[in-house]
Formats: structure tokens, sequence, C-alpha cells
């Protein structure tokens, strides 16, 4: 037996435009997220440049609109001119963020190839952990000035006569954490990304800057961090960040599955402070949010066997080169939280305007590779991928109708959508998570209003076994399936969700 759920959809109720640079990631320097990641020149699919052909389809496939680089906890100690110019002569460092050793094989220069290669815009971090202004202008110099000053024909010397014209800037990473290297309060860091911002604003008008927001909810200081490093650089910023990271706990998966509304409550409290510093300073433009780092992250979990050499080497004092480190292998359920997150995204996108899953390759990533070897789409893939790809024109908001279950971020509704509508091509998609851990739930969506009359497309993710993964051994255990359930009848499509699972329809 099923449980009903009934959803409305409204062509008048627009949230926002679908924007584009929701579906963003992040490439760190940290475990093999470069290298054997995005770059190892001896596998039998590489570039002529070292990267690897195999992953820059998949990443094509996957649909990423920009990537944040190069951290991160790692760009809080980066020189970013150690990753310039000859390869033989870059400087090998101990990168304290990670315990490793960074040979600078890539620096900005082939990123941003890497980048063009793979269809998609640069998001770039400066760091203000161990560095300042003046290193944050002279990166900007570097990679946007045009020929004619020291930096900018130093970049063309090194192969690159044009400017990247990278517009999107992270003023620093998380320093409201101890973690970080630079940990600053928020008055000491609100004063610095103001005075940061207003310099490179005078060097180069029309950026966007972004102001480190809050870790995560559960930061002692969050809500008065943002309102007092916003009250500091309210006039010189563009964005406040926010980052979160969700795993099952103590075997509580309702829990889990309902982690969306924690980074609801984290956007909605965000925006709020925001705007009220924006009262209080009576201006009259809003400041947006970049949630520019979140995924399903299990943290403090002991190293797998692959990662335990690694490991070891590094308890033991030793600084590896690219070690085998945060290699999370994902499940069905950690696939269904994934896409419920993107549903969040989409129906707040009239605050959240950009967004980057961290991360992209091998770390927390939902692209594997293994050196030498192949590489392969976690379950993580599929809902980024697919609501990348079908979500289009305008955000509407459905009204959905049925249960709720407790959980530790209060009462979860069992069913969860979001809904974008396209009226230049007269399509329409809708995304659907079921939390329910007891069972299907048949789903009627009410999309007279829209004018449709077809299914193009049915899909979903979903398993027997929640907790099914792809890895080195079965890489395709997992995937999206034709859902045969699904039907459309005088506006209003009905279809059966499985339990814990998630969904994408295509309407035309």
């Amino acid at each position: 037996m099923t449980s009903s759920v009934s959803i409305t959809v409204d062509r008048a109720a627009v949230v926002a435009p679908v924007r584009r640079r929701l579906f963003g990631a992040f490439v760190e320097h940290g475990g093999r997220g470069v290298y054997t990641g995005l770059y190892e020149p001896g596998h039998p699919s590489a570039t002529e440049d070292g990267f690897r052909g195999d992953v820059l389809e998949l990443v094509k496939e996957l649909g990423v609109t920009t990537v944040r680089y190069p951290g991160g906890n790692f760009v809080s100690g980066y020189r970013w001119e150690d990753g310039i110019g000859p390869r033989e002569r870059r400087p090998r460092r101990r990168e304290i963020a990670w315990h490793a050793t960074e040979t600078n094989e890539i620096g900005v220069d082939e990123f941003a190839r890497w980048a063009r290669l793979a269809g998609t815009e640069v998001v770039l971090a400066v760091n203000l952990g161990t560095r300042g202004i003046q290193e944050a202008l002279d990166l900007l110099e570097y990679v946007n000035g045009e020929p004619g000053t020291t930096l900018a024909d130093l970049r063309a010397a090194n192969g690159h006569p044009r400017p990247y014209r990278i517009r999107t800037w992270c003023l620093g990473n998380e320093l409201d954490g101890t973690w970080q290297l630079g940990h600053l309060t928020a008055d000491d860091y609100g004063k610095l990304a103001a005075r940061t911002a207003q310099a490179m604003n005078a060097a180069e008008p029309g950026l966007e800057l972004i102001a480190c927001g809050s870790s995560w909810t559960g930061m002692a200081t969050f809500g008065e961090w943002e309102r007092v490093v916003l009250e500091h650089a309210y006039d010189q910023v563009s964005h406040i960040s926010c980052h979160a990271y969700y795993f099952e706990k103590d075997g509580d998966l309702g829990t889990f599955l309902a982690s969306s509304l924690d980074m609801e409550h984290f956007i909605r409290t965000t925006a709020a402070t925001a705007d009220h510093v924006k009262a209080k300073l009576r201006r009259t433009r809003t400041i947006g949010i970049s949630f520019d780092e979140w995924n399903v992250w299990y943290q403090g979990r002991p190293p797998t066997e692959s990662e335990a050499p690694d490991a070891a080497r590094i308890k033991a004092g030793e600084w590896p080169v690219a070690p085998r480190r945060l290699e999370d292998v994902y499940s069905v359920a950690d696939a269904v939280v994934v896409g419920s997150l993107l549903i969040t995204l989409l129906r707040n996108a009239d605050r959240v305007e950009l967004a980057n899953l961290a991360q992209l390759v091998n770390v927390i990533a939902p692209i594997m590779t293994e050196p030498g070897g192949p590489a392969w789409r976690q379950t993580t893939f599929f809902p980024f991928a697919l609501t990348a790809r079908l979500a289009a024109g305008v955000v509407l908001a459905p009204r959905v109708r049925c249960g709720a279950y407790d959980s530790a971020h209060g009462a979860a509704p069992f069913v969860d959508a979001a809904v974008t509508f396209d009226e230049a091509t007269g399509s329409a998609a809708v995304f659907l998570v079921n939390r329910d851990l007891t069972g299907p739930r048949t789903v009627t969506i009410d999309v007279a209003s829209l004018g449709l009359t077809a299914i193009a497309q049915a899909l979903t993710l979903h398993d027997d076994d929640v907790y099914a993964r792809n890895t080195l051994t079965d890489r395709t255990r997992v995937g999206l399936a034709e859902n045969d359930s699904a039907t459309f009848d005088g506006g209003v499509v009905t279809v059966e969700l499985p339990a814990v699972s998630w969904t994408a329809l295509a309407l035309s």
C-alpha cells in the first residue's frame, strides 16, 4: 500500500530565474583531488597538457558551470607564485592544511587551461589566512591584467598573453574556524575583507567578491559572525558564503534524509542577517548568498583500506604527495540527500546565486579515479547531472501536501519538490525526493497551469539496498532507471516514488 501526496504547480508562483551557477563544483589541492584526479600525465587518456581526458568527459556530463579553486583550507597557506613558470623551477612545499607535500605542478595557469577544456568558469579564492591585501592584488593583476604591467607581462611570458577575466573571487576561506591557518575573529576578518575588497574593486571595478560566512550552522558564532563581517564589508562585497556538510550519525537515517531542513535554516538565517545589516546601514543593494561548499561528508570516519597506508605515513610524520584522503564512497541514501539539497538550492534561487558541490574528483566527490585506471560515477553524480541538465527557465514554488515525520532537524515532509518551467521551450522539470523509509509514495502533480501535455522522461534513483554503492570493482551498481509508473492525464502527473528515492520528471 502506498501513501498519497498532492502537489500543485502555479505558473505565476515564480521564485527566481534558474541560476546556472548553482551547478558549480570545487577543486582543492588536497588528497587526490588534483594529482591523479584532474591531472595524470602518464594516464592512457591524458591530454597533451597531462589532464585526464576521461575525467574531463565526466565533468562535462556532470554539467558543472563554475569551479571554485584552489581551496578550501589549502588556500589559507598557499603562495600562488609557487604554481607559475617552468615546472622544474617550482618549489615543493609542506602543505599544512592536509599534511602533504605540494609539488606545485598545477597552478593558476594550468587550472585556467583545464577549466577551458571542461567548459567551466573559474571562481578564484585568495589567501587571507597567512597573506593579505597586496598578495590578492598581485594575483588579480597576474590573472586579469592587460599586458603592459609587470605581473601581466609575466603571465604572458609564461605562455598566456590573454587575461583570464576571472570575475568572481572568494575573500579567504572559513576564517571563522579554529582549524584554519590564520583564523580570525569576526571583527578582524570583517576589517581585512573590507580593506581587501576595497583594493580589489579599485583595481578592477565590477568584480563579484564573496566574504566568508559561517563554516556551518553549529558554529558558536553563527549569525553574529555574518552580522559583524557585513557591518564592515557590506559596501565592498556582493555575496556572503555558506558551507555545510551532512552525514548519517548513529544510524539515524531519517534525520540524515532531512538534512535539507538544516540547509534551508542556514540560507534563511544568513539572508535575514544580511538584510538586518542592509536596514541598519540604510542600503538599497541586497547581498546574495554563495553556498560555495556543500555535500555529504563522513567527517571523522576511520581511513578506508585504500586510505590506510597513507594515513599511517601521515601519522608517522611523513608528508606524502597526493595521499588518498577523504575518499568517501557514496550510497543511494547519500545520493538522495544530495538530490534533496539541490532541490533546496533551487527553491532558494531568489537568494542563493551560486553554489559549489565540494568537491569534484576523488575527495568527497561525484567522480572517482584509479591511478592508471578507470574513472567512474559515484551515486551522487546522477542527481547533480540530471538536475543541471533539466533545470531551465524559472523556478516555481510548488505547494506540497503530505505528512511529515520527526527528525533532529524538525518535522520533515516525507516528500519534497522543486519545479522549473521554461516558457521559451514549452518544457518543465519536476524534482522529487521521497524520504519515507517504510515504503513508496504515490504523488499527483497538478501542472495544468503550465499548459503541458506529455512526459518526456521520468528517471528515478533507488535501490532496495539504500547503502548500495558504485566501487572500483562494481562501477555501475547504482544508476538512474526509467520510472514506468509516471502517467499524464488532464493536466495531472501521477508517479510512484519508491522508498528513499530521488526522481526527475521532464515534461513537455
